[in-house]
């Protein structure tokens, strides 16, 4: 009888609007750090893990949530950074307000300390946790939170 282990758990990373352009945009704010050496360096993290991460940009409402419901029972959890939409969508509190796995919210700047109307997160309420402040370290945080929350995968004969 032979044993093969479980496929990979998998969390899916949504990264919203601007966040293409981070290592550009702003860097005294967001830092330097590419959105594509952060997604690399997930997936890297996560291979260690034994997890499966699935990054995904979008400066679109719309397509943030279709992808978010896409992942409803096909992911073990979600980090997220809405950028901009984490201040004004409600339409992605509610897609994450439906899933059933840990989701961590992750922001590059501490939004506590930014102009008022950055302050207020329509996520917070419905998301396992937050990550403020802490610049791209805050995604490999978020996965190492998420992986922390799973349960261990089981052999499957």
């Amino acid at each position: 009888m032979s044993h093969s282990t479980a496929p990979p758990r998998k969390i899916l990373v949504v990264h919203g609007p601007n966040l293409n352009l981070l290592g550009r945009r702003e860097p005294e704010i967001y830092g330097r750090t590419t959105l594509e050496q952060i997604n690399r360096g997930l997936v890297e993290h996560g291979a260690r893990l034994g997890i499966a991460v699935e990054a995904f940009q979008s400066n679109h409402e719309g397509q943030i949530v279709d992808r978010i419901q896409q992942a409803a029972g096909g992911c073990d959890g979600l980090i997220i950074n809405a950028a901009a939409y984490t201040h004004t969508s409600i339409a992605i509190r509610d897609a994450l307000a439906m899933l059933e796995v840990p989701v961590i919210e992750v922001h590059l700047s501490n939004i506590h300390k930014r102009e008022e109307f950055r302050q207020a997160s329509l996520m917070a309420a419905v998301v396992t946790g937050q990550i403020v402040g802490l610049g791209a370290s805050g995604y490999r945080l978020a996965l190492q939170a998420i992986a922390e929350m799973l349960p261990a995968p089981m052999a499957v004969a």
